[in-house]
């Protein structure tokens, strides 16, 4: 946990990345490291977390980190989480809450929020079209007895 927050704490003090750092770990070694680097890419997608488990992923040559932890600084984020549960990390560890980071002026507070919200009331407008043509690619995929689950 402590690499975590030195990540956070020596890549956000140019001001540019946010204050978020991560590591996979694995047999007790550190195989990956992440931080935020949303700016700096240009890209809204590279939280620490999801930096972290790409790294992982592409080291040990896997989209599956089921003997690995994750060490957060924070509380990760709706899309930070999901990415923990699709890598099949069975164990989360977190420094600074929720909370601390909507105190801090991030809006993950919000995000949880409006995730729980029905589909009619949320932010972005959604409206569900051809289904049929998207549900074939699934089912086309589903009976490809070479696909490979996850």
């Amino acid at each position: 946990m402590r690499r975590a927050i030195e990540l956070a704490s020596e890549r956000s003090a140019g001001g540019e990345n946010g204050p978020f750092g991560a590591v996979v770990v694995r047999a007790g070694e550190i195989i990956a490291e992440g931080w935020n680097q949303v700016v700096e890419l240009r890209d809204p997608t590279a939280h620490a977390e999801i930096m972290a488990i790409r790294s992982a992923c592409k080291k040990l040559d896997t989209h599956v980190l089921s003997d690995c932890a994750l060490y957060a600084s924070c509380e990760p984020c709706p899309m930070c989480l999901g990415a923990v549960y699709w890598a099949r990390i069975p164990t989360l560890y977190y420094g600074a809450t929720r909370d601390d980071a909507t105190h801090a002026g991030f809006s993950d507070m919000e995000l949880y929020r409006e995730f729980s919200l029905p589909e009619s009331a949320k932010s972005i407008a959604m409206q569900q079209i051809l289904r049929k043509e998207a549900g074939q690619v699934l089912a086309a995929w589903q009976n490809n007895p070479t696909h490979i689950p996850y």
